[in-house]
């Protein structure tokens, strides 16, 4: 069903999953288009971003934000058009980043919101390399991965919005970078498009012996955001001083439960100590949100200057993004998943 001008659709938080989510997590919901107030904006979102950190915010487990509410409009970044302001600052056909969630429409008092310009080419592209995602590879690489010439990189979903600019800024700082990815088809996007020294299937027989020889000098800086079998294989092959940014862990998203198997927390709790890694968490805008300026020049520099590449996987009509988001967690997507919600004129 396409946008409309009279009605907002939007999807709200209808139960918490058990696992993996499926077509009764989320609930379809049709109101009227709401008007803005003084002081207000109405924004008509045109691209909604599909991010791992979501199935997160549909469990209402203690975290680093708050749980979406259920009957509450699920959350998501998002690229929009301003169809009528009462706000300093905006006009009428500006685009905006900001974090309106999955819907057509929202009002907004300006707060949290990024004015794009009335006119930018690639507008999506602030929900990926430019944004959130692009950010959390520059910031997490630089501040806690700590590079220096000549060392090894190794980057877990190596095909994915954040991994794939991960290794580009690598190589652009002199690494070798090896990535991980899941399917020949996006191991070799990662080798021949994106520029990675090599790149390793996990889905492939043999996968920790394969990854034990492409880093024949071991591995000082490990970009985790899968978890699970990835990071057992990558485990032994860590060199001392090796510094772990950690932005996510996808492969446990959906786990109801603790993995079967002996518990290995004393033998990874003393390699850490006798390898003396380094392994941080970090929430990008949390921890980092004050580099944003300095990451959003060097970024757009190295795009308009064809240095980082950038894969959109775009999907059309806000009644494909809980399907497509399933599948994001299932290691479908290919690039940056995006869906068109509406048109951009």
């Amino acid at each position: 069903m396409p946008q409309s001008t009279t009605s907002n659709r939007r999807f709200v938080l209808a139960e918490r999953p058990k696992g993996e989510p499926d077509d009764r997590t989320l609930r379809l919901e049709t109101a009227e288009v709401p008007k803005p107030g003084d002081g207000q904006m109405l924004l008509r979102t045109v691209f909604l971003s599909l991010d791992p950190y979501m199935r997160g915010r549909m469990s209402d487990a203690p975290s680093y934000a708050p749980p979406v509410e259920i009957g509450a409009t699920m959350v998501g970044g998002t690229v929009s058009r301003v169809v009528e302001s009462r706000l300093d600052g905006f006009s009428k056909g500006d685009w905006v980043v900001g974090f309106t969630g999955w819907q057509d429409y929202a009002l907004s008092d300006g707060k949290g919101i990024t004015s794009l310009g009335a006119n930018t080419s690639h507008p999506s592209w602030a929900l990926g390399v430019t944004g959130m995602p692009g950010f959390t590879a520059w910031s997490g690489l630089n501040e806690i991965g700590k590079p220096k010439a000549g060392e090894t990189l190794v980057v877990g979903g190596a095909s994915g919005p954040v991994g794939a600019t991960v290794g580009q800024i690598g190589k652009i700082l002199g690494l070798t970078v090896v990535g991980i990815a899941g399917g020949a088809e996006k191991c070799a996007h990662v080798v021949d498009t994106l520029g990675f020294d090599a790149c390793i299937d996990y889905k492939a027989d043999g996968f920790a012996e394969k990854l034990k020889r492409a880093t024949p000098d071991g591995i000082d800086i490990y970009f985790e955001n899968v978890g699970g079998a990835v990071f057992d294989a990558v485990a032994p092959l860590l060199n001392t001083g090796a510094r772990i940014p950690l932005c996510g862990l996808i492969a446990q998203y959906n786990a109801t439960g603790l993995p079967d198997g002996p518990d290995r927390l004393g033998w990874l709790m003393g390699m850490f100590l006798k390898k003396r890694i380094t392994l941080r968490g970090f929430i990008v805008f949390d921890d980092f949100g004050h580099l944003y300026p300095e990451f959003a020049k060097e970024m757009n520099g190295w795009v308009e200057a064809g240095k980082i590449k950038y894969r959109e996987e775009m999907i059309d009509g806000l009644e494909e993004a809980p399907r497509a988001f399933i599948g994001l967690l299932r290691g479908e997507g290919f690039g940056k998943r995006v869906i068109r919600v509406g048109p951009d004129a």
